[in-house]
């Protein structure tokens, strides 16, 4: 198992858990609140389901930052660390759209006298403190991800040869992965909103949505395997079915503003709709890897990341990014500048 061995190790996770603690328990507070004080059938409400989907969001949202934090510590990844600060960003642009969803959907629960009248009052400050305290753990993680970034940057790649043309590939794909993993974020994040958000559990979208999730996992582990293996019809389908998945989410950015399904997605159309748009740019950002990716088969990679093993000053551990490159030439140093 893989322990933090410096300073700035042990600060990054720190950061990390502190900031998830104080997020989760204060959205744990606004979830009880909100829950507490609904009345009558106003669990039939589709407003009534903004504040669990913004709680479910965040509980896989952050245990999940902290899944990736420790892989990317464990692989010494600083092109992981840095996509943690944006994933960071992201989630604290979420945070602020919060407030007024929650707001609106608190309003429209009063106007039928479906919440109790101080609701709001009860739970403004804590809703205005999650993105405030997102910001500082942004702030920090940056901070410290500089920090290692300096540390790592030799660890990491004195293990490619000294071709400047080969460590452009092997950066092509530590991209590529870690685009991979935070897609899986964003996919699955935005099928679980769906899914608390639809009222009616006999709607077949409904049970698509829930089959959607497998699919979508095992695609991304395909894409994963079939990188590594330089497998080009396998990833030739891997793209068709990204193009599938950007139709996906357009299709669903668009039908969220259609007036049929205004009332459904309503309550937390903002949300969702900042949800996709990062969703779709992800996405096309993946694509365009995922053929830089493809176009760099065959060109000497693929010893380099088929069986990779990296040593630390107290352990060896087996890990999915750093390639073992015993019988190639001595390495050089190279930051992603």
């Amino acid at each position: 198992m893989y322990r933090p061995t410096s300073l700035w190790t042990w600060a990054f996770v720190g950061v990390a858990c502190v900031q998830a603690a104080i997020i989760l328990g204060f959205e744990a507070y606004v979830f009880a609140t909100f829950q507490t004080s609904l009345k009558n059938d106003a669990t039939r409400q589709t407003a009534s389901h903004t504040i669990p989907t913004f709680l479910t969001l965040y509980i896989f949202g952050f245990l999940y930052q902290l899944l990736l934090a420790y892989d990317a510590l464990r692989l010494k990844n600083t092109i992981q660390i840095i996509g943690l600060c944006v994933f960071n960003a992201a989630l604290l642009l979420y945070a602020a759209v919060q407030i007024e969803q929650i707001q609106d959907a608190v309003h429209a629960l009063l106007i039928i006298n479906d919440i109790d009248n101080n609701v709001w009052s009860d739970t403004k400050a804590f809703l205005i403190a999650i993105p405030c305290i997102i910001a500082v753990g942004t702030v920090l993680l940056s901070f410290v991800a500089w920090k290692l970034y300096d540390e790592f940057a030799w660890t990491i790649y004195k293990h490619i040869s000294a071709d400047l043309r080969m460590k452009r590939r092997y950066l092509t794909f530590q991209i590529y992965i870690a685009l991979l993993k935070f897609d899986f974020f964003l996919f699955i994040g935005f099928t679980i909103q769906f899914v608390v958000i639809v009222v009616k559990r006999d709607d077949i979208e409904f049970w698509l949505t829930i089959a959607a999730i497998p699919v979508t996992i095992l695609i991304l582990i395909m894409a994963g395997v079939f990188t590594r293996r330089e497998n080009r019809l396998g990833m030739a389908s891997v793209i068709i079915l990204y193009f599938v998945a950007l139709a996906y989410f357009l299709f669903k950015l668009v039908r969220m503003y259609q007036p049929r399904f205004e009332g459904t997605f309503l309550p937390v159309r903002k949300s969702l709709t900042t949800f996709a748009v990062i969703t779709i740019i992800l996405i096309i950002a993946t694509i365009i890897n995922a053929v830089m990716c493809t176009m760099n088969f065959g060109k000497g990679l693929k010893p380099h990341i088929a069986g990779r093993k990296m040593e630390s000053e107290d352990e060896k551990t087996f890990v999915t990014e750093m390639p073992n490159l015993s019988h190639g030439p001595v390495p050089s140093r190279m930051t992603i500048d």
